[in-house]
């Protein structure tokens, strides 16, 4: 058996330049200053370069900065469950030319979707098989397990020797990989997870975050995002799905993102259980202002909307197993309302004079008092009564943590318990609780946040 050290087989071709970037069409000085981390005028500098828009493809650029370094540099996306050093083993490059390359001062500089610089060379690496050490594995068991010698797991992951690997460790070997190796698979966490795909991977305020871990059966998972537990549901091709809203006024910024679970109870696993947390992006979903409102006191006071806004949100937080809708949602309006929106979701909201501290928590439908309303999706009816806010309101489960809302209601046309079929009529529309003037209020919660109805009339979720 060949054992190639860690710190081996990492020099670059000796390039007298230093590092350099091949320019790719349709790149810009100042996206190739961003990618690499480095101000546009010391780029411009280093290479000579007195007018920015003169770049040619297959020109190469040198990036400064990065002395000792040699070779051609590219980049790749940074997946959520990569750290420093499952990266460092996964590419077989020393943890300290990757802080050097990509100027990391914080291991939240390695947020899921940013962008990982790495040497051309070490990106064309052979692709690595991830193993994790159990609790009460030794290293020479696993090597065992694996057909190889412990000495190999030492050499490939710059460990001091075979008794400082410590359990919940995943140690990379090269090689063929056991899966076939994609940018996105997570090199920090056990090979028992193939992928983890955040969708989309920045994160935006009143959108879903669709989190799909993809696996072996038999695994659990949890976590936690935004201060809102993560659920997994298992489908029969080893996806676990946890949908999740961002709330539309979460602060834009890096979160942390916690996934917990335990492995299968079969062998090679045993039930560990593994832990992994990593920095998120959240954007902003950039919402309008709303002209100012004028509604009754009592629908503003505190004391009315406190209690209110917990009894609403509470029925939104239980997390059903079965998953009741297909596809995407139907319009809940009828025509010719379908595309009236006099007011859209997130758009922020001044009531009596007050600061823009509201946001709007649905998709308002135009329409007189008496338009039906209809179901857009299976479920169950969780809530049908009078609230002083909300008016005449009505809640559906369609579960795995997903609920529709229909307020200021005239009428009902369901109760507490039934089961509703898409495009079923469930109310009529009204002028009742904080309005002014009669309209269809429809909200969608995921994971106990409110979120953008119009998405799901776009597009299936999961």
């Amino acid at each position: 058996m060949l054992l190639v050290p860690f710190h081996t087989g990492l020099a670059q071709t000796t390039q007298p330049e230093g590092p350099v970037y091949i320019v790719q069409q349709g790149d810009s000085l100042w996206d190739i200053a961003a990618r690499f981390r480095v101000s546009m005028q010391d780029l411009a500098s280093a290479n000579g370069i007195s007018d920015p828009s003169q770049l040619t493809v297959n020109q190469r650029l040198i990036i400064p900065g990065l002395q000792g370094i040699q070779g051609v540099l590219t980049t790749l996306p940074v997946a959520f469950g990569d750290t420093l050093l499952s990266l460092s083993r996964r590419y077989q490059i020393p943890v300290e030319t990757l802080v050097q390359l990509n100027h990391i001062t914080t291991p939240s500089d390695l947020y899921a979707g940013s962008t990982l610089v790495i040497t051309e060379e070490a990106a064309n690496v052979s692709a690595s098989n991830r193993t994790m050490l159990t609790p009460g594995q030794s290293l020479l068991e696993l090597a065992v397990s694996k057909g190889t010698n412990p000495w190999a797991y030492v050499l490939a992951n710059d460990l001091a020797g075979t008794w400082s690997a410590i359990p919940g460790d995943t140690l990379h070997l090269p090689g063929e990989a056991s899966t076939t190796q994609e940018n996105d698979e997570p090199s920090a966490l056990p090979d028992a997870i193939s992928s983890i795909a955040l969708k989309p991977t920045t994160l935006i305020q009143g959108k879903v975050t669709d989190i799909q871990v993809t696996g072996q059966p038999g695994m659990s998972l949890g976590g936690s995002l935004n201060n809102h537990d993560l659920h997994f549901f298992p489908d029969e091709k080893g996806v676990y799905t946890s949908l999740q809203g961002i709330h539309a006024m979460a602060e834009p910024g890096l979160y942390t993102m916690v996934l917990t679970g335990t492995l299968p109870i079969e062998a090679p696993y045993f039930g560990a259980p593994f832990s992994f947390s990593q920095a998120v992006l959240v954007e902003s979903g950039n919402y309008p202002l709303d002209p100012p409102l004028t509604v009754s006191s009592e629908t503003v006071d505190p004391a009315v909307t406190g209690p209110e806004d917990a009894q609403w949100s509470s029925l939104a937080s239980t997390f059903t197993p079965d998953k009741l809708w297909n596809g995407k949602f139907q319009n809940p309006a009828a025509d010719p309302f379908k595309e009236c929106w006099p007011s859209r979701f997130g758009d922020r909201r001044s009531f009596n004079g007050s600061a823009y501290t509201y946001f709007h928590s649905g998709l308002d439908f135009c329409g007189g008092v008496g338009t039906e309303i209809f179901a857009p999706a299976a479920g169950r009816v969780i809530f049908a009564g009078p609230l002083t806010v909300r008016g005449n309101a009505t809640m559906i489960d369609h579960g795995w943590g997903i609920y529709t809302g229909y307020m200021h209601q005239s009428e009902f046309r369901v109760k507490v318990g039934d089961i509703v079929q898409a495009g079923q009529v469930i109310g009529l529309v009204g002028g009742t609780g904080r309005v002014t003037g009669p309209h269809l209020h429809w909200e969608v919660w995921a994971g106990g946040v409110q979120v953008n109805p119009m998405d799901w009339l776009k597009q299936a979720f999961p």
